[in-house]
């Protein structure tokens, strides 16, 4: 890992944090291949249960880096066809690694998460504001158009005519219009955001893992099928879900009247 990019555990939550500061988190070449390195490692990594992504500074990320865009250089250099060969193999497996996430993500949005930076918001599960965060979906307004998958993110967040909407204006918002779109799940005072985060995550980490995983592959996997294949679906996933330990465990811990101990088996 880079300096771009920092990763922190604290029992069952892994905690992954933007760390160009001085850039407002904008993207390198660096951080997004770290930021793939990381989900991917945390997913795999059986002793993290939940993630917790967030940005250093007062900022979540401010998406493109403008300086790179204006000097061509770095993921912005090169002919139209390598700038479209990059974006797939590079900008873009951050995307793939969200989308393949099996385990819950949490994003902690301290600040602006502006253009590239509100994507990456909306690859994550749930996202929690602070109330000095704002939001822009801004690619039209330098031109360009939301390359990293925001067009297949943003809107299954918040909508299809919203997220044009909101694509087409360039139109900034605070967190209170977060919330009242469900843009984000929740606005915390920014001393209280971290707490808030971890408090979820936690809430999270305290259920079946199995289970828990099962849920986001139905829900995720629900939303772009058909009925009846998400049945078909469902009564796969609760096949598996009800012969686990820990669909036992928590059977026995609520008729015991005590909390369940879940080992993820």
């Amino acid at each position: 890992m880079s300096a771009d990019l920092l990763v922190t555990h604290d029992g069952p939550i892994a905690t992954v944090t933007l760390n160009r500061p001085d850039a407002r988190n904008a993207y390198s070449e660096e951080m997004a291949a770290d930021l793939v390195r990381a989900i991917c490692q945390c997913d795999a990594d059986p002793e993290v249960r939940v993630v917790i992504l967030t940005g250093a500074g007062d900022a979540f990320s401010a998406g493109g880096d403008l300086k790179a865009m204006r000097e061509q250089t770095g993921m912005f250099a090169g002919s139209g066809a390598e700038l479209r060969d990059r974006y797939h193999h590079g900008l873009q497996q951050v995307a793939r690694a969200f989308e393949t996430c099996e385990k819950p993500v949490v994003a902690a949005i301290n600040g602006a998460a502006i253009g590239a930076g509100l994507d990456l918001a909306c690859m994550c599960d749930i996202r929690i504001a602070s109330d000095r965060a704002r939001f822009g979906e801004t690619f039209v307004s330098v031109g360009l158009v939301p390359g990293d998958g925001g067009a297949y993110f943003l809107s299954r967040v918040i909508g299809f005519s919203r997220a044009l909407e909101m694509a087409l204006t360039a139109r900034l918002i605070d967190a209170a219009e977060a919330l009242r779109i469900g843009l984000v799940s929740g606005v915390v005072p920014a001393e209280a955001l971290m707490g808030a985060a971890q408090a979820a995550a936690m809430s999270i980490a305290r259920q079946a893992p199995i289970a828990v995983k099962l849920t986001k592959a139905a829900f995720y996997r629900g939303y772009q099928k058909d009925l009846e294949t998400a049945l078909t679906m469902a009564a796969a996933f609760q096949g598996l879900a009800q012969r686990t330990s820990d669909h036992q465990e928590g059977v026995a811990a609520i008729l015991e009247g005590r909390k369940p101990n879940f080992r993820g088996q």
